[in-house]
């Protein structure tokens, strides 16, 4: 049983026995259920959940950027083509919070719920932009990690990835020893997301039992704003983008992209996905293999356009239901943090939701309400995942097109690097994916 049948199981039961205690009453006030099951039980099971992601956090950026740094090989190599990719990788995701947080607010979804008393939560004075900018910097990278002062720690990792590059040969053993660090983390993403399915039910159950039907009608339209906005990045913004940039047909950009959509969708990883993508944009796109070798594995690395949208839908929605006005300050902190977060989210599935705890912690958000939309998460990832590689070869495409390396035969042949057969399926992935 894959483990999103089983997270989609463990959200139908918390629903269930959740609704359940809510409206048999057996959820009332000092009752054996209330006390020893819900905020006894599912609280706690929930609470280590929660405590397992924020304990990634900080390692995880660490090592996942250093290394898609030292990935991208010699500093020179960026050249026009770094440059080029990293402008428009960052311009969609920005353009994707931007879009996503414009669409929620204006929808307005989560307004109207109301916590029980025991779960109210007073939120923190989101800080000012300036102080966001100056604390870029940190004066003790070692204290910005202790704190999880994560604006300071990225800038931190990027630059010590920029200079181990500068140092040349000597830091080739240092680079290895990151690889495997950073191999050992995402290990640890997937330890701890095996747990997800069991954390799903407690918070869901607890969720509902506390909420009753009125989460349920929440988390719904939760859900439809942010396949609205993603569908919305994908169709529109993105060939937008493709076509500004490219002067390339959108409509045969999406029929080629099928397969890595489609592949991506089913594993909710970008990185399982880095081989579907590459034959897509090489075979299929006309891409050159010298522009796709680089373009498609730094996407899979910074490129996180569809867990930009979900931060943003999230990011209001929690918000709305804790009450808390974040104000422009607030949000322009959450697109900044999004876009710069974006770099170190790696691509394996469940990474978004560390992401979006360290976007809550810096606007003063409850970390606890991830576990509202933590039961449908899964089936979102599978849909923004499919929207990040889409990103990727779109990307990759421009690029190669202003390069000149863009095989435009290849690209207007529709039929160009279809395999028959079912040997097309068959694409080793990463061991540390479910």
């Amino acid at each position: 049983m894959s483990l999103t049948l089983k997270v989609l199981i463990g959200m139908a039961l918390g629903i269930i026995v959740g609704l359940g205690l809510n409206l048999s009453g057996l959820n009332s006030a000092g009752s054996f259920s209330q006390l020893y099951l819900v905020d006894g039980l599912f609280h706690t099971i929930g609470k280590l959940f929660i405590n397992a992601l924020k304990m990634l956090v900080v390692p995880l950026v660490f090592f996942s950027l250093i290394s898609g740094v030292c990935g991208i090989g010699d500093i020179k190599a960026l050249g026009r083509v770094g440059s080029k990719s990293f402008a428009l990788y960052m311009l969609t995701t920005a353009i994707a919070i931007g879009v996503a947080i414009m669409v929620a607010v204006t929808v307005g979804i989560g307004e109207g719920m109301t916590l029980p008393a025991a779960a109210d939560f007073s939120g923190t004075t989101a800080p000012p932009l300036s102080s966001v900018l100056i604390n870029i910097i940190p004066s003790n990278p070692i204290q910005a990690m202790a704190e999880g002062n994560m604006l300071s720690i990225i800038f931190f990792s990027i630059l010590t990835g920029i200079s181990i590059l500068m140092v040349g040969k000597q830091a080739g053993k240092l680079i290895e020893g990151i690889e495997i660090a950073n191999a050992v983390m995402m290990k640890m993403v997937t330890i701890v997301m095996a747990a997800a399915p069991y954390a799903v039910f407690a918070l869901i159950a607890k969720a509902m039992a506390d909420l009753g039907i009125a989460l349920l009608d929440q988390l719904l339209g939760y859900v439809l704003v942010l396949v609205g906005v993603l569908l919305l990045h994908l169709f529109v913004t993105l060939m937008l983008v493709l076509k500004v940039f490219s002067g390339l047909s959108p409509a045969l950009f999406l029929k080629k992209i099928r397969s890595a959509q489609l592949f991506a969708f089913s594993t909710a990883s970008s990185n399982a996905t880095i081989p579907v993508t590459l034959r897509t944009v090489t075979e299929r796109m006309g891409v050159n293999n010298s522009i796709a070798s680089f373009t498609v594995p730094f996407g899979a690395t910074i490129n996180m356009d569809g867990t930009a949208i979900m931060q943003g839908v999230a990011t209001v929605f929690i918000a709305n239901i804790y009450g808390i006005d974040l104000g422009l300050t607030g949000y322009l902190t959450v697109i900044f943090m999004s876009v710069l977060a974006s770099i170190g989210t790696a691509g394996v599935p469940g990474v978004g939701l560390i992401m979006l705890s360290m976007v809550f912690a810096q606007v003063g958000l409850p970390i606890e309400g991830i576990g509202l939309i933590l039961g449908v998460d899964r089936l979102m990832d599978m849909v923004r995942t499919a929207v990040n590689v889409s990103g990727d070869a779109v990307v990759s495409t421009i690029v190669a097109k202003s390069e000149g390396k863009l095989d435009l035969a290849v690209y207007q042949d529709p039929l160009a690097g279809i395999v028959h057969g079912a040997e097309d399926l068959q694409i080793n992935t990463p061991s540390y994916h479910s």
